[in-house]
C-alpha cells in the first residue's frame, strides 16, 4: 500500500468482520504497512460505551469511529475497522468524515443463518429470547452496500481464505 487507507469492513454480527479484520491486520504488518485495527465491539465497551442501540446511539457510535479512523489515516498509518454500521446512510457519514479518496468499503457477506450459528456472543439467541432489542438483522435492518469496493463471501471459505481474499481485492484496487 503506498498511502494509509481506512479498510471498513461492515456486515452483520458474527458475519467474521473481527477474525478477517485480524488475519488483515497481520498479513499487512508483514508486508511492513502501519497498521491499526479498530474493532467495533471494542469500540462499544469503550469510547461509546455511554450509548444504546438507536439508529441514532448507532449514527453516533460510527461517527466516532470515523473521527478516529480518520485521524489514524492523517499519521500515515491505516486503518481496519470492523462494525456493523448497518444502514448506507450511516456508511456514507463514516465515508464523508474519513473522506471517499481514503475509504474503502468491504462488505463481509454471510447469510443470517449462518450468523446465527456462529453466534460465539449468543446475541441472537438472547434476541430470540426477548432479553434484547434492536439486534441488527433480527429486529433492527441491516441495508448490504450497494457498490461495496470489495465483498467477501465467507460461504464455504476459512477465516484465512477470506482475508487473503480482500487483501489480494485492496492490493489489486487500491495498490
Amino acid at each position: 500500500m503506498v498511502k494509509p487507507y481506512v479498510i471498513w469492513l461492515t456486515g452483520l454480527s458474527s458475519a467474521g468482520k473481527t477474525t478477517i479484520a485480524q488475519l488483515l491486520d497481520k498479513t499487512l504488518k508483514e508486508q511492513g504497512v502501519p497498521v491499526v485495527t479498530i474493532d467495533g465491539d471494542e469500540f462499544r465497551q469503550s469510547l461509546s460505551a455511554d450509548l444504546g442501540y438507536s439508529i441514532a446511539h448507532r449514527q453516533e457510535n460510527i461517527r466516532r469511529a470515523a473521527q478516529m479512523a480518520r485521524l489514524v489515516v492523517q499519521s500515515d498509518v491505516t486503518a481496519i475497522c470492523s462494525f456493523i454500521s448497518p444502514t448506507i446512510q450511516i456508511r456514507e457519514q463514516a465515508r464523508s468524515i474519513i473522506g471517499s479518496n481514503r475509504f474503502i468499503e468491504v462488505y463481509i457477506s454471510t447469510p443470517l443463518d449462518i450468523c446465527m450459528q456462529r453466534d460465539i456472543k449468543g446475541l441472537y439467541q438472547k434476541a430470540s429470547d426477548g432479553l434484547i432489542k434492536n439486534l441488527t438483522g433480527i429486529d433492527s435492518p441491516y441495508e448490504p452496500p450497494l457498490n461495496p469496493d470489495c465483498t467477501i463471501n465467507t460461504m464455504g471459505e476459512t477465516p484465512e481464505e477470506s482475508a487473503t481474499q480482500l487483501f489480494n481485492c485492496i492490493t489489486q484496487k487500491f495498490c
